[in-house]
Parts: structure tokens; C-alpha cells; sequence
């Protein structure tokens, strides 16, 4: 993680906790804290949740413990984080897909999110990436394109589950180029990973921050990033608007909720 990026998190983790801990007084926390994460370990929403955690549990002065609940896009951990004690002791790292995707796409979840959460902190926004496998010969988007249309149905992407942010993207491409793609979905984007590198997944949208080191060690090929313009931290890796798709747009978020009867003077 760079520089920029760890000092942003401990900004958030010191927002988090400065207005809440006094208002809480002495009492909060006199125990550790739990960070609910709707995805398996090593993948972008926990590498985002274990470096905030390690700053909030720094600026509280007590451990904030990991506890990472896959399966389901994210609507496992939702639904425990939903009916947890609200009593400070429980967060939930929500993501575009769990609290904004899952709910207009899904009739009946076990969460809704205007209901049941309150709203902490905004921890991170940033593009995904467009990445594909090296076993695949396209060095552009629209090389890809080219090949997709040559052969439709054969070239497969990934996501970390049905209803992800990185599957709507995906999915946005596929019918804004007009290519015929297949959906392969994991319980979470670490489990991808090997099989986009191995050649078995050609296609992958993932988070900028977890997609830099494969990419710089040439492990995946970067065609594009999702946002309007030119990521700060990879400017040499154009957008997919500037490939030929001037409409298109997808960004990826991260921010902390906690159940929404947790006291307000922690929420605050």
C-alpha cells in the first residue's frame, strides 16, 4: 500500500473516532471491536479493511478484530452485521455492491440498508481496473473487442460474486461493446486471481489499489481503468471512455456502517 494510501485511512480512522470517543466518554471501548468484511481474505476489500483496522484500533487504543464473512456477494456478512447488538462493538465495511447494487437487484434480502445501518465514514473510492490474462493476445481494448466478436462465448471474466461491483462492470462492457462474454463468479476476487493468471478466466475487473503490484510484475495485463479520467497513481493506462466507449464509467467504493440502533454519540 502506498504512502498516499495509508495516510488517507488513518485521516478516515481519525474521523471515525475523534467526534464519537468524546462524545462516548470513558466508557467506549472498553473491549475490542469487530470489523465485519463481506469478502474472504486477500482481496481488495480486505486489504482496504485490515489497514484501516489497524489505524482505527491504533486511534482507540484497542484491537479491532477482522472478521472476514464471504459467500453470497457479500449479503452473509450484511445480514450478521444487520442483526448484531448495536452497541458500538460491531462494524461492517459496505461496499458499492452490498449496499447499493444488491438491494435494486435482489427482491428479498435479509438486510436493507437505509433500515438497518447508519453511516460512519466514506473510506475510498477508485476505478477498477481492466485487466486480462497474458495468455490472451489483445494489447487494447479494442483488440480484445476484435476477438470477443470473432468468437463469441469464448472469453470468460470474473467476479467476486453475483451482484459485485466488478460484475456490474463487467457486465456494463459487455452489452455497452456488444460482445458476448461468461460470467464466471467466485465467493470472493482473491479466488480469481489464479485462474486469471493461469489463463483459465480471461477477464478481470478489480480494484486499482490490489490490481498495481500484478500488474507491474507482469502477471496481468492492464488494457484499461474504468473512471472518466486517467488514474493519478497509473497514468499510462487509459480509460475505457478513451478506447472507444465514451459513455462508460464505473468507480468502486469502500465506507464503514454500523447497525442503526448503535448510540449516536459513537456514531457521530
Amino acid at each position: 500500500m502506498n504512502k498516499h494510501c495509508a495516510l488517507a485511512l488513518a485521516l478516515c480512522a481519525a474521523s471515525v473516532v475523534s467526534a464519537g470517543a468524546q462524545a462516548a466518554g470513558a466508557t467506549w471501548p472498553d473491549h475490542p471491536l469487530r470489523l465485519i468484511l463481506p469478502f474472504p481474505t486477500g482481496g481488495p476489500t480486505d486489504i482496504v479493511a485490515r489497514a484501516f483496522g489497524q489505524k482505527l484500533g491504533e486511534a482507540l487504543g484497542q484491537q479491532v478484530v477482522i472478521d472476514n464473512r464471504g459467500g453470497a456477494a457479500g449479503v452473509i456478512a450484511c445480514d450478521i452485521a444487520a442483526h448484531a447488538v448495536p452497541d458500538g462493538y460491531t462494524l461492517l465495511l459496505g461496499v458499492i455492491g452490498t449496499m447499493a447494487v444488491q438491494p435494486n437487484l435482489t427482491a428479498k434480502l435479509p438486510y436493507q440498508p437505509l433500515r438497518d445501518f447508519a453511516p460512519v465514514s466514506l473510506l475510498s473510492a477508485s476505478p477498477y481496473v481492466f485487466a486480462l490474462s497474458n495468455t490472451v493476445q489483445a494489447r487494447s481494448v479494442k483488440e480484445l473487442v476484435a476477438l470477443a466478436k470473432a468468437s463469441p462465448g469464448k472469453f470468460t471474466y470474473a467476479s467476486g460474486g453475483v451482484g459485485t461491483g466488478n460484475h456490474l462492470s463487467a457486465e456494463l462492457f459487455r452489452i455497452t461493446a456488444g460482445v458476448d462474454l461468461v460470467h464466471v463468479p467466485y465467493k470472493g476476487s482473491s479466488l480469481a486471481i489464479t485462474d486469471v493468471i493461469s489463463g483459465q478466466i480471461q477477464i478481470w475487473f478489480l480494484n486499482l489499489l490490489p490490481a498495481t503490484p500484478y500488474v507491474k510484475a507482469n502477471r496481468i495485463r492492464a488494457l484499461a481503468v474504468t473512471s472518466a479520467k486517467r488514474a493519478h497513481s497509473a497514468p499510462d493506462i487509459p480509460t475505457v471512455a478513451e478506447s472507444g466507449y465514451p459513455t462508460y464509467e464505473t468507480t468502486s467504493w469502500h465506507g464503514i456502517v454500523v447497525p442503526v440502533k448503535t448510540p449516536p454519540a459513537i456514531v457521530a
